[in-house]
C-alpha cells in the first residue's frame, strides 16, 4: 500500500491537488495549466504518492481549501502539517504565517522582528519559498516592506498570489492588488 495519499480537486481557481501521510498534509498544489499539469507537477514533488480517496480529516481540508477560494473567510491553521525534514527556522517562520488570518497580511520584516533578528527578512523569503503547503501555510499573505507584494513561487508567481489576496480581501484599500496589474497579467 503507498505510504502518501494524492487527491486532486475542483476549486475556482482551477485544479489543486493535495499529499497527505499518517501524519498530516505532506503538500498542497496550486493549479498548473490543467488538471493532468497539477497532477504531473504534484507527483514531481512527491513521486511515491498515489490517487486514493482521502480519510475524512483530509477531505475536511480539501472542503477548506475550496471554500477559501470561493472568497469564504476560512481559517486553516489548525489543519496538521507533517514537517518532518523542514529546518528548524522554517517551522518557527511558519508558525508566525498560519496564525494570520484570511483577508489579512504580514511582512517579510515584521516576521524577522517576531524571531528577533529584523535582519533575517530575507532568510524569511527564502523560508516562504520553500513552503511545501501553499493556502494551507498562507504564504501569499506575506509581503515585501511597505505593502509591496515580495515574490511567490507557485506557478503563476505575483499574479497567482494576488489572486489568492484578492479573493481574501487583503487590499490596502481602493482598487485591489489585483486590478493594478497590467490587463495582459490579469489572465493568467
Amino acid at each position: 500500500m503507498p505510504k502518501h495519499g494524492l487527491a486532486i480537486f475542483d476549486t475556482a481557481i482551477g485544479p489543486c491537488a493535495i499529499v497527505w501521510g499518517a501524519r498530516g498534509l505532506l503538500g498542497v498544489q496550486i493549479p498548473e495549466a490543467n488538471e493532468a499539469a497539477t497532477r504531473a507537477r504534484i507527483l514531481k514533488r512527491f513521486p511515491e504518492a498515489r490517487e486514493k480517496a482521502p480519510p475524512r480529516d483530509i477531505a475536511d481540508v480539501m472542503s477548506g481549501i475550496v471554500a477559501l477560494l470561493n472568497g469564504e473567510r476560512r481559517d486553516l491553521k489548525d489543519v496538521a502539517i507533517d514537517d518532518d525534514g523542514v529546518p528548524e527556522f522554517n517551522r518557527r517562520v511558519y508558525a508566525i504565517v498560519r496564525q494570520v488570518p484570511p483577508g489579512e497580511t504580514i511582512t517579510y520584516g515584521e516576521i524577522a522582528e517576531r524571531l528577533g533578528d529584523k535582519a533575517l527578512a530575507r532568510a524569511v523569503g527564502q523560508a516562504m519559498g520553500e513552503n511545501r503547503c501553499p493556502i494551507v501555510m498562507p504564504c501569499h499573505r506575506v509581503l515585501a516592506a511597505s505593502g509591496k507584494t515580495g515574490g511567490f513561487s507557485a506557478t503563476g508567481g505575483v499574479v497567482t498570489k494576488l489572486k489568492l489576496l484578492t479573493i481574501e480581501g487583503a487590499q490596502p484599500g481602493g482598487p485591489t492588488l489585483f486590478d493594478a496589474l497590467p490587463l495582459a497579467a490579469r489572465r493568467g
